[in-house]
């Protein structure tokens, strides 16, 4: 990827870029149904409930942009759209691994 990803154009702090990429309510879950396979924008708002479907297309752009995941787009009638996480994006889902389990922890939950 030779552009910058939107998350890092104006940053000097490493943990600020990536807090800026995954900042906004719906990345992390968007990203964390992503990781159940390719999926399209109906898909999302079926799964992530109270999700405007506004609000979904700026998230997608924005995660797009910054390279944790890919559009493709289909020619047919009526066309198709489908996202796919990049390498960036399943190196994302990994450390979300672990700050689930974290989470567990600080629940009581292991």
């Amino acid at each position: 990827m030779d552009a910058k990803p939107r998350a890092i154009q104006n940053k000097v702090c490493p943990l600020e870029f990536a807090v800026n990429a995954i900042s906004g309510k719906w990345k992390i879950p968007i990203i964390w149904q992503m990781n159940q396979g390719n999926k399209r924008p109906s898909e999302f708002l079926r799964e992530l409930t109270n999700l405007d479907r506004r609000v979904l297309n700026q998230q997608l752009k924005e995660m797009e942009k910054d390279g944790l995941i890919t559009r493709k787009s289909f020619n047919e009638v009526p066309p198709r759209v489908e996202y796919t996480l990049t390498d960036r994006g399943d190196s994302l889902v990994k450390v979300l691994w672990g700050l689930n389990e974290w989470g567990k922890e600080l629940l009581g939950m292991e």
